[in-house]
């Protein structure tokens, strides 16, 4: 116990040493540029008064006003600069009258004006400086912020995933009436509500992969795929969907309707969920009746990817901002999701060194497309 309170007592000392510390380094160093500022004025004052006055040696002041800034104030800054300007032109009158030699005036103030707008030039510099550290401490600070903002988010989505899961499996379990018998209205709440559950669990793991990609970087295992095979079992997946919503999907390879195949090296699970975010986006804005058109084509370098609806479109102003992340335009388009799956699938295209893009067609819909390189 007493050598706790000793190295208590210890650390209080130092906490009040290290301030008088710092303010004796800061003292010792303005002492030691104003020794350095003195030196200078005694060469150039001993170089000025031992020679005639037509050599004009008070452009050498200016090493005594760039000492001063910006380590010094601004008012010491303009008393060096002020009293070099004083010494050069009263070189004029001591120790030797030189008014009636019109170069030696005109030399003398060429110097102090050099003199002058050294100084000026130094005190802009200071503050540019200063306005400089100023924008840099406040980005620091955002920038700190931000990534405290983004560390709270990415731990409360980690932390929430538990207790989500563990209300679906209970759900599940009172669906299949582990725990009673369960009516058909009451199969069809739960029924709701585990749907409900998923898709905000979907959404945490979302938000979790983005931060993930945004601060280690997307980690691929790439190996050869057939994106005709990986198109086929998205749809699959996803007809159930489409037909609530009562939307076609369909698979067409271009200008030929023959089935071929599209190999890429590439992440099987990335993919699919390429296809994945870009169908199911597809089949939220289409009307009731209409179709979803997949289309895979090919060419010498690229595999290509189409995935085209006949929904209201994208308007011009929102095309540039498509897949930055949390972005939800204000057109019909966007009025579901978060902002972030298309988000993500921009980074896992760019991960396998593709491209994607949006436009709208000609008639009415949008087109979403990637490509991948052979």
């Amino acid at each position: 116990m007493s050598s706790l309170i000793i190295r208590l007592q210890r650390i209080q000392m130092l906490c009040r040493l290290l301030p008088e510390k710092a303010s004796l380094l800061f003292t010792n160093q303005r002492n030691k540029r104003w020794c350095m500022i003195a030196g200078t004025f005694a060469v150039v004052i001993a170089l000025e008064y031992s020679t005639p006055s037509n050599y004009v040696f008070g452009y050498l002041y200016t090493g005594s006003i760039l000492l001063a800034n910006p380590p010094l104030s601004r008012s010491a800054t303009l008393q060096v600069t002020l009293a070099a300007s004083g010494l050069t032109l009263l070189n004029l009158v001591f120790p030797n009258s030189e008014f009636t030699n019109a170069a030696t005036v005109a030399n003398r103030l060429i110097a102090v004006i050099a003199l002058v707008v050294t100084g000026w030039l130094s005190d802009r510099n200071r503050r540019y400086e200063e306005a400089i550290a100023k924008q840099q401490a406040q980005l620091q600070s955002q920038q700190k912020l931000s990534s405290i903002r983004e560390d709270f988010t990415f731990t409360l989505t980690h932390d929430l995933k538990t207790p989500l899961l563990g209300a679906i499996e209970t759900l599940k379990s009172l669906q299949q009436q582990h725990f009673g018998e369960v009516t058909s209205a009451q199969h069809k709440v739960f029924g709701m509500m585990i749907h409900s559950h998923q898709s905000t669990l979907t959404l945490l793991e979302t938000l979790l992969d983005v931060y993930r990609n945004d601060t280690e970087g997307l980690k691929l295992h790439l190996t050869n795929i057939n994106l005709v095979n990986l198109a086929e079992e998205v749809i699959v997946t996803l007809t159930d969907l489409a037909a609530t919503r009562r939307v076609y999907l369909c698979l067409g390879y271009g200008e030929s309707n023959f089935r071929r195949s599209l190999w890429v090296k590439g992440d099987p699970l990335q993919l699919n969920r390429v296809f994945s975010n870009l169908i199911i986006n597809a089949i939220n804005h289409s009307p009731r009746g209409g179709k979803v058109h997949v289309i895979l084509e090919s060419d010498s370098t690229y595999q290509v990817v189409k995935i085209i609806d006949n929904g209201s479109g994208i308007t011009q102003e929102e095309l540039p901002y498509l897949f930055q992340r949390f972005y939800q335009g204000h057109s019909d388009r966007q009025a579901k999701g978060s902002g972030l799956g298309l988000y993500l699938t921009r980074q896992i295209i760019e991960a396998h060194g593709g491209k994607i893009w949006a436009e709208n067609r000609m008639s009415q819909g949008a087109l979403f497309g990637f490509r991948l390189p052979t």
